[in-house]
């Protein structure tokens, strides 16, 4: 057999495991679809697996080794998916590549404590001893004459279509194409339909091409004269919480014991359920529709990860509306400040001051996982006293004290995950309670946001929650106007700020956004 004939049943072979092997990135789907796209979903696949096959290729000449390589790559990529769906029910998408370093530095956060000492010696003994097998025991197959030639020519077609997305005029028209071929960004129905990787990289092609969409930025963007504080009193403060992982435990027959929600349901403007952006996760996915009033339908291709590109939401995000306004905003969250690239996304969202970890003096062998709600009162707090009667300000403040795992260390005398978390709810509640008790001793008016991001991921409870919704709350506090009794609403986390500016008279209903 020639060396190209080789390499071409190599490629061959390759692609047909690859193709059997994609199908268990998601439980079987018998979904309907025509002889066409079917067909057209099988070769839009060819070039991606050729495309890997070529990086191998391309450095060690051994088309045998080639397919090798490609099926593995292919097949852990298959297994992560697999495995990140049966966790929080999403295959992978391209956005969580940019979260690797977080999720080997953050692991118990992501729930990777199996990624150790152990599971690198297997890992990289596997890659390098594979690898060091094929070298030494499958002959390559580059020609005797001309091998430089072939070598370059070989690398460039390997390289040239990943280098080539540097080039905009190519990574837009790849964009486009990407699209269309998609349809819809429906990342089950597409890792259905292209397999993982494919999937992966046909997203992100749609994301590369794809900037700011100034026709959602310019419709959505509210004039800063519309923020209008009355003269005749003390300026506004506003302080938004959002409550790690919090959901009201009661609406699924839980005893639980929130005495500071129940007293602020009665007071509220607007209070209820508060619907899921992604159930178990993602917690900037929730944090950027709030601070933007963008819904994930609105913000494309972005919605996975979108502070990798927050500078493109600056203009249509509240903070920068207030700032711009007069408003002095604040953003407060202890824990990493790199996590999710918040340390950069937040003051282009409009926050001119941000604290993060560092400004908190946590030692995780004294004060537990994380730092607790009370402790975050006390800054917030802090900050609430400090700021001017005259100006007004905006204080967003994102806990942790919620967040799984939910294992017997957490809480003295307790081992139930269930347990675990319904105390832990109930010291945050505790928190809030001495929150809005000083809170409502201002003079100036205040108001009050609190929310849950979204469902905890409690396996133990329930896998998953038969209602993800989280609950919320809009209260006047200090001397702001308490309005009669309301009945719970429902309401959308891209919505929540206009609904607080419409309450509080900011502004317009015309313009709430």
């Amino acid at each position: 057999m020639t060396p190209v004939l080789l390499t071409l049943c190599c490629y061959a072979v390759a692609a047909l495991i690859v193709f059997v092997t994609d199908s268990f990135a998601l439980p079987a789907n018998r979904r309907n679809r025509t002889q066409k796209r079917t067909i057209t979903d099988t070769l839009a696949r060819l070039p991606i697996i050729a495309l890997v096959f070529l990086l191998f290729f391309s450095f060690s000449w051994r088309p045998i080794y080639a397919a090798a390589g490609t099926i593995s790559f292919f097949v852990i990529f298959t297994g992560i998916s697999r495995a990140k769906y049966e966790f929080i029910r999403e295959p992978l998408v391209f956005s969580d590549i940019a979260l690797v370093l977080d999720v080997f530095k953050h692991k118990t956060l992501f729930y990777a404590t199996r990624l150790n000492l152990l599971f690198w010696a297997v890992a990289l003994t596997y890659v390098f001893g594979a690898s060091a097998l094929f070298m030494v025991f499958e002959p390559h197959v580059a020609p005797i004459h001309g091998r430089g030639l072939a070598v370059a020519l070989v690398v460039l077609v390997a390289g040239v279509p990943w280098l080539a997305l540097f080039y905009p005029p190519y990574a837009k028209a790849l964009s486009r194409s990407a699209e269309r071929l998609l349809g819809s960004l429906d990342v089950l129905a597409n890792t259905q339909r292209f397999g993982t990787f494919a999937s992966v990289v046909y997203h992100f092609l749609v994301w590369l091409g794809n900037g700011r969409d100034d026709r959602v930025r310019d419709s959505l963007s509210v004039p800063q004269d519309v923020f209008r504080v009355d003269a005749s009193q003390r300026a506004p403060l506003v302080i938004i919480w959002q409550s790690e992982s919090f959901i009201d435990l009661r609406h699924f027959g839980v005893h639980l014991n929130l005495p500071t929600i129940d007293s602020l349901r009665r007071r509220a403007a607007q209070w209820g359920r508060l619907t899921n952006i992604f159930e178990g996760g993602y917690t900037l996915r929730t944090e950027f529709a709030v601070l933007t009033g963008l819904s994930p339908d609105q913000t494309h291709a972005d919605a996975g990860y979108p502070y990798l590109r927050a500078g493109h939401y600056s203009a249509v995000a509240w903070p920068t509306k207030l700032q711009k306004a007069g408003w002095d905003t604040h953003f407060v969250h202890p824990y990493e400040a790199t996590f999710f690239m918040r340390h950069k996304a937040m003051p282009q969202l409009g926050f001119a001051h941000v604290r993060m970890l560092d400004a908190f003096a946590h030692d995780e062998t004294r004060d537990g996982l994380y730092v607790d709600d009370a402790t975050l009162t006390d800054t917030v707090l802090d900050l609430a006293r400090h700021q001017t009667d005259d100006q007004p300000a905006v204080i967003f403040a994102a806990s942790m004290e919620n967040h799984g795992p939910w294992e017997a260390e957490r809480r003295p005398g307790l081992t139930d995950p269930v347990d675990i978390y319904r105390d832990i709810l109930q010291r945050s509640d505790a928190a809030l309670g001495r929150l809005v008790s000083e809170l409502d001793a201002f003079e100036r008016p205040v108001w009050l946001v609190f929310y849950g991001d979204h469902a905890p991921l409690l396996k133990a409870f329930a896998d998953p929650f038969t209602d993800p919704r989280t609950d919320y709350l809009i209260v006047p506090l200090g001397t702001a106007r308490h309005p009669d009794t309301v009945e719970p609403t429902d309401e959308h986390p891209w919505q929540l700020l206009s609904s607080l500016f419409r309450h509080a008279g900011f502004i317009e209903p015309a313009n709430a956004g």
